[in-house]
């Protein structure tokens, strides 16, 4: 079994079952060195603070050589404040290290990927986050075992300090009225550029309690890459009710199953592929049916200014 070299960050909660699955996987790969964040049980919520202490009990179960280092909080924080708190406290202890999430279960090759990149990429600024997982559902994007995309999937992921540094999770830098020109410079469909513009919207005004679109947006707006592995190395196993925020287990980007990637190869071209990114935001904005929707109500909209035009012709003199 394929041993890390990389420090790697859990962050967990309130689910010990998918904690512990995760925790195997990690056991299995036996980094150096194992930072884990918990946030706190929320008051109103009955046998939460049990389900917490099951869930950080399972970290005692390290059996291998390791350095353990624990940040536990008593009060419930919430995603945006104890996940990017997680990191940061990650990144100003490490230069560059792996995070994993309670329900996101890694492949056999995942940590050996993350490993690679750190290699290759390490001093390379245009690359900026190394992803787990693949949302294609088969589709491969060229020979190499990955891709460079614009996007940035956390379900699983590489980053290093030089990124993390720049993270801005109130989105101060950036004004509202800006946004949209500057992403029009990467996509190019109006129902993306709606949605895209619609989130940064409510994230800067705090009606998403999440800390990830912060880390999207920073790496628009800096022309970064990301690495995403042309099979898919990283599950996520916490669809479900449960869930902070994937809810709907038959969504299809829910349980993918896992893939080998083999010896790795490399791309010859240091470039997005924006269809790749274009097919996973063409489900997740519901793009299609969108434009369906939107032609139904234009067609309407049409008829009825005929329908309009002809009755005053009718009324005429």
């Amino acid at each position: 079994m394929y041993q890390t070299q990389s420090p790697v960050l859990f962050i967990v909660f309130n689910r010990p079952d998918v904690t512990a699955q995760v925790f195997e996987r990690i056991a299995a790969a036996k980094p150096p060195r194992l930072y884990v964040a918990a946030d706190g049980p929320r008051a109103a919520k009955a046998g939460e603070a049990e389900l917490c202490e099951q869930t950080r009990a399972i970290i005692n179960k390290v059996n291998w050589p390791c350095e353990v280092k624990t940040l536990y909080r008593e009060q419930n924080m919430g995603c945006k404040e104890a996940v990017s708190s997680a990191i940061t406290w990650f990144f100003d202890n490490e230069e560059e290290g792996i995070v994993l999430e309670d329900d996101c279960l890694p492949g056999d090759g995942f940590f050996e990927f993350i490993d690679a990149m750190f290699e290759r990429y390490r001093h390379d600024s245009r690359i900026r986050h190394i992803g787990g997982a693949n949302l294609q559902h088969g589709q491969k994007w060229g020979d190499a075992s990955y891709y460079y995309s614009n996007l940035t999937h956390v379900w699983g992921w590489g980053g290093w300090r030089r990124v993390w540094q720049q993270y801005d999770k109130e989105l101060t830098r950036y004004e509202a009225d800006e946004v949209r020109p500057e992403l029009e410079k990467i996509f190019t469909d109006p129902f993306m550029l709606d949605s895209w513009e619609e989130i940064f919207k409510r994230v800067k005004a705090g009606e998403i309690d999440t800390w990830d679109y912060q880390y999207t947006f920073l790496n628009f707006f800096n022309n970064s890459l990301s690495v995403i592995p042309n099979v898919n190395l990283i599950t996520n196993i916490g669809f479900g009710e449960n869930s902070t925020h994937t809810h709907d287990v038959t969504n299809r980007n829910a349980n993918i199953p896992l893939g080998k990637l083999g010896n790795i190869a490399h791309p010859k071209y240091v470039l997005p592929q924006k269809q790749a990114d274009e097919a996973t935001l063409m489900h997740d904005f519901a793009v299609i049916e969108r434009r369906i929707a939107l032609a139904k109500y234009n067609l309407r909209r049409r008829r009825f200014k005929r329908w309009l035009k002809g009755l005053f012709k009718k009324q005429a003199p």
